[in-house]
């Protein structure tokens, strides 16, 4: 595979080499280059040897003093500069199989690829890696790593995630936290499978491995409407959802007690469902399962009432906006649109899109299509179109692969993208 440089970040030593955007890296200590995480372990040390090929065939050879650790400033066409590891498992609450058909083919991708979890936070499963990529993991110091258990029960785990191997996920997490490998932890609850007394056990085996491994997420299972010939599960409800934060209360209780952490947090969603009040900001300790959307909603929400006691404007550039949210959210932005226009002389609308595409059981915003939103909006004058970031990837486009400038088309107004963060969402209505 060719690793071409697409991008050279200004005031860099690539760009200081005039090292290009075209440019094919060949060699790296006159080492062929296996994937990202051999790249950055080889560009590691002061001296670097870099071979480039330009983009009219010359071969230039490079030798880099460096600081140990700096980066040399390159961005590749292929960020992994490998394929991507994919999944062998066949999990029972696995969304990509809960998918409807046409849509881009990146969207079915089933990863379980460790580079990714070092280099964008994704859970993997360590049920696809073989004993040389365990020790590549040690060797590369690939930390910190994220590790989807669900359970620690051997049996449940098989069954949960279709995958036959013999497998003590924690032996294997051992011997990562004994080479100095940071881990966080997932577990997808699903309901009457992994809970209850399950889901105790699987706390009180992760927690014997702490400090090593820092923190356990609970994130309840999403269903879709497209489960057709799909294991039937059950959804959580308001009053399965309070059995939850319950029976997680009382064990985070106890090992704040045993551990000085509450080590176990869980999903925004199950105090969305079942009526309770987020915890406190404190009790989120370090947010350290924040990209799995654990304790969003209670730092956004402290984030905005700081922002709006401390906001000092010259002027509101925008008299109405329209917030759009999905079904999740929707209270929490109502609160804070409220909180908004006691202070800025502002009109803020909130609406909710109900996500048609997936199933109205899937309240994300994340997962909310541009189709839904131009539906359940048409006709209807809003002006000012605010949309979080988890709506679009990293190439501005939405799930079915519609744009910003395909909302503002057939919705007759401005569209934009609020950012993370209470100051990207105040920089949109005042200056």
């Amino acid at each position: 595979m060719k690793n071409i440089i697409v991008k050279v970040l200004k005031n860099s030593i690539a760009e200081e080499l005039e090292i290009e955007p075209g440019d094919e890296l060949l060699t790296v200590n006159n080492s062929a280059i296996k994937d990202y995480i051999d790249y950055k372990y080889q560009i590691s040390d002061d001296l670097v040897y870099f071979e480039i090929k330009k983009k009219n065939g010359e071969i230039w050879e490079l030798e880099i003093e460096k600081e140990y650790d700096e980066d040399i400033g390159i961005v590749f066409e292929n960020p992994l500069m490998d394929n991507i590891k994919v999944c062998s498992n066949k999990c029972i609450f696995c969304f990509i199989d809960q998918m409807p058909k046409g849509m881009r083919k990146t969207l079915y991708v089933k990863d379980d690829d460790t580079r990714l979890s070092f280099l964008y936070g994704n859970f993997i499963t360590l049920t696809n890696l073989s004993d040389d990529e365990i020790e590549r993991i040690i060797k590369y110091r690939i930390s910190p790593i994220k590790v989807s258990v669900h359970t620690t029960d051997p049996e449940l785990r098989k069954y949960m995630m279709g995958n036959d191997r013999d497998m003590d996920i924690l032996e294997y997490l051992r011997k990562l936290i004994e080479a100095h490998i940071t881990v966080d932890c997932q577990i997808v609850l699903v309901r009457d499978v992994n809970d209850k007394e399950q889901l105790n056990k699987t706390i009180n085996d992760l927690s014997s491995l702490y400090p090593g491994l820092r923190s356990v997420a609970v994130v309840p299972v999403g269903l879709t409407k497209h489960r057709e010939k799909l294991m039937e599960l059950k959804p959580f409800d308001k009053e399965s959802a309070k059995d939850v934060v319950k029976q997680v209360t009382r064990l985070q209780e106890t090992l704040l007690r045993k551990l000085n952490t509450r080590f176990i947090f869980i999903a925004d969603e199950f105090y969305i469902l079942s009526g309770y009040d987020f915890p406190s900001y404190e009790a989120y300790e370090d947010f350290d399962q924040l990209e799995n959307g654990i304790g969003m909603c209670r730092l956004f929400k402290t984030q905005v009432e700081k922002a709006i006691k401390d906001c000092r404007y010259k002027k509101v550039i925008k008299d109405e906006v329209t917030f759009v949210t999905g079904a999740a959210a929707y209270e929490l932005m109502v609160e804070i649109a409220d909180k908004i226009m006691s202070k800025i002389n502002v009109k803020i609308n909130v609406v909710k899109i109900i996500n048609n595409f997936f199933g109205d059981k899937i309240t994300v915003s994340g997962l909310i299509t541009g189709k839904d939103i131009i539906e359940q909006l048409k006709g209807k004058k809003y002006k000012n179109l605010i949309l979080p970031n988890n709506m679009i990837n990293d190439n501005n486009v939405m799930i079915d692969d519609l744009e910003i400038k395909d909302l503002e088309r057939e919705l007759n107004t401005k569209a934009e993208i609020c950012h993370v963060g209470a100051d990207s969402l105040l920089s949109l209505i005042v200056k």
